[in-house]
């Protein structure tokens, strides 16, 4: 029985006594404290989904939230297979052992993160961190992708790509922890990872149909949905960040205040930023720079103040804002704009943490001892983040080249979706379900709304930075419908 040897002493305590007679006392608030977190993180997942959802055009919008909650439970079970295992487990610099596979020896001894924590809660708020990764990245299939080979992928990406990189960057033994680097809570793992990733997909996939024209030229289907999501989100990045903190005590309370004030500078920056273009308050854009915000303090979280908070959420805000243009330098069609909200703000958030860590921070949770940041003169340390924000940059979009094309080979598994299923929506071609009410595929096509010519470009977060262009008919849509049939 695996829980033989624990119990509880007078103050209600958890004693675990391990099989060589070593005892460990747990204080129950802090059990409870990364529960309560890791359920808001998961939180985040159906809230990324309806983020997602709410920006794509409505034929498309169920699958994003399909998506969600369908990647959480595959995930869910690679972290117990051996996922758990791979990032955790005493193995080497790159990749941990099998020694926790199936979950074995993973309920009283002290965790890999801290030794306040049993391993099972660990365990357990680690798995919502791989969880929601993998649905930040691929995001990247909206509107054109396979929905089947998509969980295929989720179980492989997360066993190649997330597990190694979180494994060096928050294993004891992984070769950017014993670096040096301060990484909080995931800025590299989960932002820089999820973020390259999705521009790999985007390159993978090609262009959308339309692609360019004013087919594509749509606003998001229903803003309502992406102000929930965003909700959601902001929420959930409250344990998110300050469950980071492994315990409940002053350097978790630190990092829910800069979490705080970091996402709302970036959302209100954002916000200004379009509205010099369009001289329209923007909600989508105040939600899209709340998230940058979020993204870009999440590895500093734990390290630095408030008045940096502020510095993280501005340039957060200003700097994704304008990398969303980087799709058209390039020519790449990424839906979502997800490389330039979590890729280039993880690599701000990273960067910043180099210069503005504090120790006097870290040393909040009364055991933490750092050398800080270029505030502490501890200059090397801009390096350090530096380094580990290109490894993960460059490793994620390799890694996740070669098993997109891999897969790609293999018919069942290709993950680009045919054109007819661009023309009808994922919901209908891939699901048979709509988002919100049953319609016609000709009505739906053809509505006027979904052609109109508003002011995005391309269904994403950036602002029009061209003039408007007529709207088509729904005669024009629906013709171009039977066409492409014939």
């Amino acid at each position: 029985m695996p829980f033989a040897n624990v119990s509880y002493n007078e103050a209600s305590d958890v004693v675990f006594t391990d099989a060589e007679g070593t005892t460990t006392i747990y204080n129950p608030g802090d059990i409870a404290f990364i529960l309560i977190a890791g359920a808001l993180v998961w939180l985040m997942i159906p809230g990324l989904g309806y983020f997602y959802s709410g920006l794509l055009r409505r034929k498309n919008a169920l699958s994003m939230i399909w998506m969600s909650m369908c990647i959480l439970a595959m995930v869910s079970f690679q972290w117990f297979f051996w996922g758990y295992s791979l990032t955790f487990g005493d193995g080497n610099a790159y990749i941990g052992n099998l020694r926790y596979f199936g979950m074995m020896k993973t309920y009283g001894d002290p965790s890999p993160g801290s030794s306040r924590l049993p391993a099972l809660v660990f365990s357990f708020y680690q798995l919502m961190f791989a969880a929601i990764t993998p649905m930040i990245a691929f995001g990247a299939f909206a509107e054109r992708g396979r929905l089947g080979p998509i969980l295929v992928l989720t179980f492989i990406w997360t066993t190649i790509v997330y597990d190694p990189i979180a494994c060096w960057t928050w294993n004891p033994l992984g070769w950017s922890f014993v670096m040096g680097g301060y990484d909080f809570a995931g800025g590299s793992p989960v932002h820089i990872s999820s973020g390259t990733a999705a521009l790999a997909v985007s390159i993978y996939l090609g262009k959308r149909k339309g692609y360019g024209t004013e087919r594509l030229a749509y606003k998001p289907n229903n803003t309502s949905y992406v102000v929930l999501g965003t909700a959601f989100l902001w929420f959930g990045w409250f344990g998110f960040n300050g469950g980071s903190a492994l315990s409940a005590n002053l350097r978790a309370a630190m990092a829910c205040y800069v979490t705080n004030l970091s996402a709302s500078v970036g959302g209100l920056t954002w916000m200004l930023w379009d509205y010099r273009l369009e001289r329209k308050w923007s909600v989508v854009g105040f939600c899209s720079g709340a998230i940058a915000g979020l993204v870009a303090i999440t590895p500093g979280s734990g390290f630095v103040g408030a008045p940096a908070a502020v510095l993280f959420g501005f340039l957060a805000g200003t700097l994704c804002n304008f990398a969303t243009q980087l799709k058209f330098l390039l020519k790449y069609d990424d839906t979502l704009d997800i490389f330039a909200s979590h890729a280039i703000g993880g690599v701000i958030g990273n960067i910043l943490t180099g210069l503005f860590a504090q120790k006097d921070i870290a040393a909040l949770d009364g055991s933490s001892v750092i050398a800080g940041g270029w505030l502490d003169r501890n200059f090397v340390q801009l390096g350090y983040q530096v380094a580990d924000s290109c490894a993960a940059m460059g490793y994620s979009f390799v890694l996740t080249t070669i098993i997109l094309w891999v897969m790609h080979v293999i018919p069942f598994l290709r993950l680009r979706g045919t054109e007819e299923s661009e023309i009808v929506g994922l919901d209908d071609y891939e699901m048979g379900e709509y988002a919100y009410d049953y319609v016609g595929l000709e009505q739906e096509i053809g509505h006027e709304v979904e052609i109109r010519v508003g002011d995005v470009t391309s269904g994403g977060r950036e602002p029009a930075h061209h003039d408007h262009s007529t709207s088509s008919t729904v005669q024009e849509a629906e013709k171009g419908v039977e066409g492409t049939r014939s």
